[in-house]
């Protein structure tokens, strides 16, 4: 059975909401771009040969597609993105725009549920918050890896919001970066 794992970046306190930008007019979007992600040798955030298919909700799929098709292959991360299967959670989209990427419209949960039990590897969503709290709470995710940045935003869409139920996390790595984010990688335990 494929893993699927959670890639979220998020403040102190869980906040996950405009961590490049100022969409949706969070007062303070863009937030992640003064921490940028430098680990020690040998750490690595990226793309691992394990991840064979990447899961995005809608907007997040718009902002990765206005960005990782144009950067260049010499960029590992632009290099896994633009050749790795990708799935986009849509009712109202009409095409993909990024190959290769599958429109999924309806039984989503059902559909990942599918996904998991074909093919090699893990399935990682990016951001996505919305659809990362429905997987979830549906029981679907099998690890979650948090890039916490060294701040208290106070305010804002929170990673981690209404959960059915507790679910218990194993620390399975952690690493700080020079600027103190730490990288923290758990399993959920059953």
């Amino acid at each position: 059975m494929r893993r699927l794992g959670l890639v979220e970046f998020v403040s102190v306190d869980g906040v996950m909401q405009g961590l490049a930008g100022h969409e949706e007019g969070f007062p303070y979007g863009g937030w992640g771009n003064e921490y940028p992600i430098v680990l020690p040798d040998g750490a690595s955030v990226g793309p691992t040969s394990d991840t064979t298919a990447y899961l995005f909700g809608s907007r997040t799929y718009d902002h990765m597609v206005a960005f990782w098709p144009y950067q260049p292959d010499d960029n590992p991360m632009a290099a896994h993105l633009n050749s790795t299967q990708k799935y986009v959670v849509s009712t109202t989209r009409e095409d993909a725009a990024w190959d290769p990427t599958t429109v999924i419209r309806d039984h989503v949960l059902d559909r990942v549920a599918a996904l998991k039990t074909i093919g090699d590897g893990s399935i990682v969503v990016l951001g996505s918050g919305r659809l990362a709290r429905s997987l979830l709470a549906a029981g679907l995710v099998d690890a979650v890896t948090l890039l916490v940045h060294p701040l208290l935003l106070g305010t804002g869409q929170r990673l981690f919001e209404d959960l059915p139920e507790m679910r218990r996390l194993r620390l399975d790595s952690y690493v700080a970066s020079e600027l103190g984010t730490l990288v923290l990688g758990y399993s959920l335990v059953p």
